[in-house]
């Protein structure tokens, strides 16, 4: 690799060939470079994405996985794909060499998941834990089948979380009547509930109501 100066704007520019994905000889020049590190650097960076070289880190891979999926993918669908891409994967794997990450590094990060607690307290719920292996699993995935990569260190690392949410109980008439019975003497409990059961109401949905929600000629 070679870098070169720019005598008339006092910068570093690079000049090289190179093969795309079709087999295809090109040529790539890439100007404004403050030092002849920078430069070479980039060349190097470059190259690699080129050449699928799982030499390059986890978050070089995820820049030419961008480049492959996202045209593909409808845009809410990649919306949720890249934030845990960016808040969820990076920070723990940005740095590590594709080639280099194992199963222990993935365990290691299913730990964290798994230790995770907000403000409340309160973990990743199971199924939430389940979607984020399965997005990296995917990125590695991706990784095997097109960038030669030996293997997936997700599958051997073993599943996290749950595919399916636990089962919901809900009451039965009878059982929200006798419910109800018992807290007429709270009205505001009573109407919130009232409101909740018979309308089937989310607690969020209910707080956001407004008076102008309410059709009291109609009675809706």
């Amino acid at each position: 690799m070679a870098a070169y100066k720019d005598e008339q704007r006092g910068t570093w520019y690079v000049s090289f060939h190179y093969y795309d994905w079709t087999g295809k000889n090109c040529r790539k020049v890439k100007r404004g470079f403050k030092t002849k590190r920078e430069a070479t650097e980039w060349e190097h960076h470059f190259r690699m994405k080129e050449a699928a070289d799982l030499d390059m880190t986890f978050g070089e891979f995820v820049q030419a996985y961008t480049r492959d999926m996202k045209p593909k993918l409808k845009h809410n669908t990649w919306l949720t794909k890249e934030h845990i891409l960016r808040t969820k994967l990076l920070p723990y794997f940005e740095n590590k060499k594709m080639c280099d990450i194992r199963a222990k590094d993935i365990i290691q990060w299913q730990n964290e998941q798994i230790s995770y607690r907000d403000e409340k307290g309160k973990p990743y719920a199971p199924t939430y834990l389940k979607t984020l292996q399965s997005e990296l699993s995917a990125l590695f995935n991706h990784a095997v089948r097109f960038y030669e990569l030996k293997s997936n260190p997700v599958v051997k690392a073993g599943p996290l979380g749950k595919g399916k949410a636990e089962e919901m109980l809900f009451w039965t008439k009878e059982e929200y009547l006798k419910f109800i019975e018992a807290v007429k003497d709270k009205p505001y409990s009573y109407q919130a509930f009232q409101i909740l059961y018979w309308c089937g109401l989310r607690v969020g949905e209910l707080l956001a109501l407004t008076p102008q929600d309410i059709d009291f000629d109609n009675k809706v």
